[in-house]
């Protein structure tokens, strides 16, 4: 089997299963705090869902070694979950679009730089948290609440995916 590569992480192929939380061209942005400060405003909206309250958390991911074996995805159907990096490594994005269970062709697998989050939109299936070279914490966003807001499925078969070494 051959390994796939991701591709860039980038706000408009991500589009289809969220937004990108970054800084970027043509966002809204204004000086605050006396000028000392740039904000750029409401990158991402979160959805906590019918019923659902807002919650911070922070996820600390062990690295993955490489080649990566892909075979779970999972989704949140009830919410969004946003996933900002604090530990200012790269990490592997792994999507396919909400509905039924994905096909290993239906993924779209993205490198995240270190200074970009995402925010998967309710019902898109991803890959639990892929955190390359080092442990690293991220700032996750998502929702508490009633309602059981996570399923999960195995992949028919496993995906391996590598990254090319000279990043």
């Amino acid at each position: 089997m051959t390994p796939r590569l991701p591709e860039a992480l980038s706000f408009t192929a991500f589009a289809p299963f969220g937004d990108v939380i970054e800084v970027r061209e043509g966002v809204r942005h204004y000086p605050i705090n006396g000028g000392t400060t740039e904000r750029y405003h409401e990158l991402t909206a979160i959805d906590p869902g019918r019923d659902g309250r807002g919650i911070v958390s922070i996820f600390r991911g062990q690295p993955r070694p490489l080649p990566l074996r892909l075979e779970v995805m999972e989704r949140h159907p009830l919410a969004s979950q946003a996933f900002v990096p604090l530990s200012g490594h790269p990490y592997l994005v792994v999507v396919a679009p909400a509905g039924e269970a994905p096909t290993p062709g239906a993924l779209r697998i993205f490198l995240a730089r270190p200074d970009q989050g995402v925010n998967y939109a309710p019902g898109v299936w991803h890959h639990p948290l892929l955190a390359l070279e080092a442990t690293s914490d991220f700032l996750v966003i998502d929702r508490t609440g009633p309602g059981d807001n996570c399923d999960e499925v195995a992949l028919p078969h496993p995906i391996v995916v590598d990254i090319a070494r000279e990043r």
